[in-house]
């Protein structure tokens, strides 16, 4: 009987470890089994930046030193159509890196119905707690206008900040101020419009079968003054978060003592964000190369409801 215990007791050891699994689910993006699996050309990077030197922080072309995720941050503003983009170590990380910068102390509206939660206790009204900024909460759960929005504007307000529903959807009676919208009202009161996008994509979902979800180009064009997102969801990278839109705002978020402490600086797996944001600009190596899309192209209409991104 003791024998038995004990192997019973390395049996659940042994499955505490990480190691490879079989995804099941129907969710091609699963948080909880690793987010999007890296393709073999970024897996390649990842392996020549860690098994050697690399010009992570190095301007080869001026022979000095150069800027972190400088080049990743090009690509990202010719994908993204903004003026200048950053690179942080999250989503979560971008947001309150945006809040503490540009609200600290001051009030940021949002509707009440985005005031999100997703996997792991993140919560909107946390980060804006921490960030040092005050919610003001407008409308209500399923309905709110533009109306409401102004209606809270104040010598207080620092932003409005309008949350993409990533990980979940209401239905029936709903209404959400868009984009073009609240920046009309923004350039009307001199505030900046703040979309935090979640999980973020360039690419148009509609064409995989698959409800719209705004992409990144989407949220800029029609009026997003800052948007931040993720790059290890449907962006099919590493772990990251991206800020980016108008220079005048995020020179200023640049700047921040805890940026420039590297506290959310992105790791020496750069090289595979900066290959995911290239592979993004040629649509033939997107659909090899990225484990959250390739299942999509193949994919009947018939087995479209058993799938899903998230």
């Amino acid at each position: 009987e003791r024998i038995n215990k004990i192997k019973e007791f390395c049996k659940k050891e042994n499955l505490s470890f990480l190691q490879e699994v079989i995804n099941g689910s129907g969710v091609i993006l699963h948080t909880n089994l690793g987010r999007a699996p890296l393709g073999k050309e970024m897996l390649t990077a990842i392996q020549i930046s860690l098994q050697g030197y690399a010009n992570l922080e190095y301007d080869l072309a001026e022979g000095s030193r150069g800027k972190r995720g400088e080049i990743v941050e090009k690509l990202l503003c010719t994908l993204s159509h903004s003026e200048k983009s950053l690179v942080v170590n999250n989503n979560a990380g971008a947001i309150f890196l945006i809040l503490n910068t540009l609200a600290k102390n001051k009030e940021v509206i949002v509707s009440r119905g985005e005031l999100v939660q997703i996997g792991g206790g993140f919560r909107i009204p946390e980060i804006l707690e921490q960030s040092g900024a005050h919610l003001r909460e407008v409308g209500t759960t399923n309905q709110t206008f533009i109306e409401d929005y102004e209606k809270a504007i104040n010598d207080d307000t620092a932003l409005i900040l309008k949350v993409h529903q990533s990980n979940f959807n209401m239905d029936g009676f709903v209404h959400q101020a868009e984009v073009k919208e609240l920046k009309k009202l923004g350039k009307r009161y001199n505030l900046p419009v703040v979309v935090d996008l979640g999980s973020g994509t360039f690419l148009n979902t509609e064409n995989f079968g698959l409800k719209h979800e705004p992409t990144v180009q989407e949220s800029i064009r029609t009026g997003a003054d800052i948007v931040c997102f993720s790059t290890d969801k449907l962006l099919g990278g590493p772990q990251g978060g991206v800020i980016c839109g108008k220079e005048i705002y995020l020179k200023k978020i640049s700047q921040h003592p805890l940026f420039l402490a590297r506290v959310f600086n992105i790791k020496n797996i750069a090289p595979a964000l900066l290959l995911t944001t290239k592979l993004f600009s040629e649509w033939l190596r997107v659909q090899s190369n990225f484990s959250t899309i390739s299942p999509l192209f193949p994919l009947l209409p018939s087995a479209r409801p058993y799938s899903k991104l998230a």
